[in-house]
């Protein structure tokens, strides 16, 4: 098989690439290991960014996020029990959407399926082979024959487990990396939100989130060590301690029942740098982790989709490569930008293990400089809704 671009990868930064491409008339295929089913069953974060909400536009993708996503004009930032908000519309004339990424995913599925695109699912021992040569491709193995797929371009899709970026070589790469000494222990519940904006809480005990995917389905999260065993963590445990960091007036509000899934998740911020070698390119997770504090890793991805579907676009319409030599260091700039925010907002509203009392001292009085400056609530809320491409 042949085409222009090969896609490893097919969660919705693959996806999105695909279908941006195909509207602009550059083949795809897009190769996944694993199931659509599975795909569209991984829980993830679902705060869109303006940006994102306009590729998806862009990408013809945005009607149901529009339809039944939720327009987020601020956000709460708490400390010992006290909040106060950000007003993104106030402050910078834009706001988020909130919208599950398994929805953005099974959007982007079902336009790739209606557009006839091509992807393949249920596939091991995915290869890159002649990345630095001018006719790279790529070979995988499904239901126990081998495939080639011979290609022009690359795009490494395929997360941080992948194999595109072990494809670059060792004294090439440079990765940095920052692993955070917590975790987030998350649970989803068919229950009303506690409020209708998110609120990010800072606590002795501990971070907290609430946060949410519909006006019926609530998410909500706290610090807790990695390496706690869930079973530690029965319902009335969880819900009791998200109380205790929650603002005064949400816990009072906040209402609790089962649980349908739990899971505790770690933190780190990782960035690869080249994001292009030859002819691959790095996209997403492939070349950047964010902890989530800050909901930066989906959008993100999806900058990088617009910078590499921007220098494809250039490349096959008007025979200008500038695009594409340039990918790294141009998508670099804002990883970097949302790298920084995320740390910053990490280390701002989390306990570390060996905090001190002058540590909460000095993140209270960081909160309360930014609840009492419009200054840095516009900083916050720029970083927060996302920078410009």
């Amino acid at each position: 098989m042949r085409t222009q671009v090969c896609i490893i990868g097919g969660g919705p930064s693959g996806l999105l690439l695909s279908q941006l491409l195909d509207r602009a008339g550059i083949e795809t295929v897009v190769l996944e290991r694993r199931s659509r089913d599975y795909v569209l069953s991984r829980i993830r974060a679902g705060v869109l960014e303006f940006g994102t909400v306009g590729m998806l536009e862009k990408a013809g993708v945005a009607d149901r996020a529009h339809a039944q996503g939720l327009p987020h004009t601020g956000t709460y930032l708490a400390v010992q029990n006290a909040g106060f908000r950000i007003d993104f519309d106030d402050l910078i004339g834009k706001r988020v959407l909130v919208y599950g990424q398994t929805e953005v995913t099974r959007d982007l599925y079902d336009a790739r399926e209606k557009a006839g695109g091509i992807v393949i699912h249920d596939l091991d021992d995915v290869e890159l082979h002649d990345l630095d040569s001018g006719a790279p491709y790529v070979t995988y193995r499904k239901d126990g024959t081998e495939h080639r797929i011979d290609c022009d371009w690359i795009a490494g899709c395929d997360g941080f487990h992948g194999p595109s970026r072990k494809a670059i070589p060792r004294d090439v790469l440079t990765e940095y990396e920052r692993v955070y000494p917590f975790g987030w222990l998350g649970v989803m519940a068919d229950l009303p939100p506690v409020d209708h904006e998110l609120i990010y809480a800072n606590h002795p005990r501990g971070f907290a989130l609430a946060s949410m995917r519909s006006p019926t389905r609530s998410r909500y999260y706290i610090q807790a060590p990695v390496d706690d065993p869930l079973k530690k963590w029965t319902d009335d445990a969880f819900w009791d301690e998200l109380r205790r960091r929650l603002p005064h007036d949400a816990a009072e509000r906040l209402i609790t029942g089962p649980t349908i899934e739990k899971s505790i998740a770690p933190l780190r911020s990782f960035v690869a740098d080249p994001m292009k070698w030859g002819r691959l390119f790095l996209v997403g997770d492939a070349a950047h982790i964010v902890p989530p504090t800050g909901a930066k890793g989906l959008n993100l991805a999806v900058s990088d989709v617009h910078y590499l579907f921007e220098a494809l676009k250039s490349h096959y319409h008007d025979a200008d490569d500038h695009a594409i030599d340039t990918y790294s260091a141009t998508a670099l700039k804002r990883v970097w930008n949302a790298i920084r925010f995320s740390w910053w907002f990490t280390t701002t509203m989390h306990r570390f293990p060996d905090q001190d009392p002058f540590d909460q001292a000095i993140q209270d009085s960081e909160l309360r400089q930014l609840q009492s400056s419009r200054a840095a609530q516009t900083n916050f809320a720029e970083n927060y809704v996302g920078l410009p491409y």
